[in-house]
């Protein structure tokens, strides 16, 4: 059997990488037991097991460790804005968690002899990199992040990676793309209008524009996702090297162009919902993001996302409209 626990398994990728293993599995597992542990569940929740508790609660941390899971995703953060707002929160929550988590499962590694070696999926972020861009940020570009929430990432990179030399865990850190288009309400995250700006129109409501149209950025779909987790769980990390993190495929689009893929999809109607509203603070924060990327690591060793904005929009009409 192999053990399984989500960090931030009560949230949107959380929720969406549970009902992925409950029906796909994960590849060289016959079975699978699956936990998820979050400061609390949507009503509705994926399988598995389910664990409440906070991540900046070392106790907390140090009991998720004792259970030696074989695989571990740590999803767990609080968002882009609101890691730039609550200085010391952002810090806490998603810088000194991993410390104490990679801590933790030192220690049962050494109980253990060295046998205990689980493997740590970690979702990073884009938000690593900052300015001045390339056209395309290839896979040697400096991470060198503008923001709270970049460098909080960046440090777990950077912690991940060396305990992984040292042979305490086998960890890798997927630099996600945006994901868009993100079901329910909007989050604190100063990208949440790129999701807004797609689903609240196609759910009959008005969606604020905070910065130009002109704005390009990096997205895939939840639905990507869960498979580049799913994917990263198995792979054979001896192909990473010394390099343990990989900028993840997407797509590169401006906003204008998310808008037009809109209206090809939905209609004019749709697109005549969006309202612009400038918003300084938010596009402060924007226009240190990259914009597009070629991740040519990431695809040779098997992580795929969609071919087109219009097909991530799709992908929200059919899996997450009105639910």
């Amino acid at each position: 059997m192999t053990r399984v626990l989500i960090i931030g398994g009560g949230g949107m990728v959380g929720q969406k990488l549970a009902h992925r293993l409950a029906t796909s599995g994960l590849e060289g597992a016959q079975d699978l037991d699956v936990t998820l542990f979050d400061v609390g569940f949507p009503p509705a929740s994926a399988p598995g097991a389910q664990i409440t508790g906070n991540l900046t609660d070392a106790a907390v941390i140090q009991n998720l460790a004792a259970q030696r899971f074989d695989v571990i995703f740590h999803l767990a953060a609080i968002v882009s804005g609101e890691a730039e707002t609550d200085f010391d929160k952002g810090w806490a929550v998603n810088m000194m968690s991993m410390w104490h988590l990679l801590e933790a499962l030192r220690s049962e590694h050494n109980a253990t002899g060295g046998a205990y070696v689980p493997r740590v999926v970690f979702t990073s972020s884009i938000a690593v990199f900052g300015g001045p861009f390339p056209d395309k940020i290839d896979d040697a570009f400096l991470s060198a992040p503008q923001t709270s929430y970049g460098a909080q990432k960046a440090s777990c990179e950077l912690m991940l990676s060396d305990f992984s030399r040292k042979g305490f865990v086998d960890g890798m850190s997927l630099r996600f793309p945006t994901i868009c288009v993100r079901p329910g309400k909007a989050n604190l995250a100063a990208s949440s209008f790129f999701s807004g700006i797609i689903r609240e129109p196609l759910n009959g409501q008005e969606a604020i524009l905070p910065v130009p149209d002109t704005v390009r950025h990096w997205h895939a779909s939840p639905r990507s996702a869960a498979g580049f987790l799913v994917h990263a769980a198995g792979l054979d990390t001896s192909r990473l090297g010394a390099r343990r993190a990989l900028n993840l495929p997407g797509i590169s689009c401006t906003v204008a162009e998310q808008i037009e893929a809109l209206r090809r999809v939905a209609g004019q109607k749709t697109v005549d919902l969006i309202v612009s509203r400038p918003n300084a603070d938010i596009a402060k924060i924007v226009e240190g993001w990259p914009r597009d990327f070629n991740p040519a690591r990431a695809e040779a060793l098997g992580f795929k996302a969609e071919d087109s904005f219009d097909e991530i929009i799709e992908i929200y009409i059919a899996e997450d409209l009105d639910r």
